[in-house]
């Protein structure tokens, strides 16, 4: 049969008053059309719900099994309007997001806290990847919006959008104890031609040529070549190689809140380069759920 909440509620009225006439008068109509919908509500499952006599009316243990999840069942009902109003405004729902290492020690912790105390009805399913990993899980739609380090390939420009978030220096990552070697002060900037010469520790520039470019250009500007040894595409991993005096590198500013033993981070004198962060999404995403992060990402 096909269960109806009409038919629950009048079930529920009548096992509540046990007596018709008074449930038709909560339903707000007349007992003969509630009497005959409680027989084919009946009829419908198979078994009588309620013992009737001209005395009194009583549930039988079908309508008593029945009952509470009569109830569990009308109360879930009544929510779905609410939870629809919640869903089409963004208070609830899921949302993918994938991060680029960097954005992990900068702006995503204090704004995921702030966005979760205001929607914390939203499961979130976060990811860490690279620039490159992350254009191609928006085109393919399998998350709703990346946080990673611009530009967007020109085969991505015409399907996604998006936003400036953040801008930071590139600082000095070295291993312990070279700035003391090079007679650097404690908390000076320093000059990249004052430095011993060591292998440079990058990203390659297939996972991320805009932070690619930027280091190689502070070297460029300083009327060096670096020697590149060691590449990774992990910020933790390019720091562990500096620990071990496998080389030096640079790195975006927020990656001195990494911290490991022998490792010294430092802000380069001169002009240096700023590495941008940013938002890029599906110019075709419908979901409310993405607006409003990007709404309260735009206010933050």
């Amino acid at each position: 049969m096909n269960l109806e909440l009409r038919q629950l509620r009048y079930f529920v009225t009548v096992a509540e008053e046990l007596h018709f006439g008074r449930a038709a008068a909560r339903l707000h109509m007349t007992q003969p059309p509630l009497s005959q919908a409680i027989a084919a509500f009946e009829e419908g499952l198979g078994t009588p719900l309620f013992m009737r006599n001209r005395r009194m009316v009583e549930l039988t243990p079908a309508g008593h099994a029945l009952l509470p999840e009569a109830r569990r069942l009308l109360l879930e009902a009544s929510a779905l309007p609410a939870l629809a109003r919640r869903a089409a405004l963004g208070e609830t729902g899921r949302l993918a997001l994938a991060f680029v290492t960097s954005a992990d020690y900068s702006v995503l912790p204090p704004f995921l806290r702030r966005y979760s105390e205001r929607y914390p009805g939203v499961h979130l399913r976060l990811q860490e990847a690279t620039s490159d990993v992350q254009i191609e899980e928006l085109l393919a739609g399998r998350i709703d919006a990346g946080l990673l380090i611009p530009p967007l390939p020109d085969k991505a420009q015409a399907e996604l959008d998006y936003m400036k978030v953040l801008e930071e220096p590139l600082v000095l990552c070295a291993p312990g104890g070279l700035l003391a070697r090079a007679g650097a002060g404690t908390d000076a900037p320093v000059r990249l031609q004052d430095l011993p010469h060591l292998p440079l520790i990058i990203f390659p520039r297939e996972v991320s040529p805009g932070l690619h470019d930027a280091i190689l250009s502070c070297f460029h500007a300083a009327g060096l070549a670096p020697a590149i040894g060691q590449q990774a595409i992990q910020m933790q991993t390019i720091v562990s190689l500096v620990s071990a005096g496998m080389g030096l590198a640079l790195v975006p500013q927020s990656v001195c809140n990494l911290m490991r033993p022998g490792v010294e981070y430092r802000a380069l004198a001169g002009p240096t380069p700023l590495v941008e962060t940013g938002i890029a999404w599906r110019r075709d995403n419908p979901s409310p759920v993405l607006e409003g992060f990007l709404e309260l990402l735009r206010t933050t």
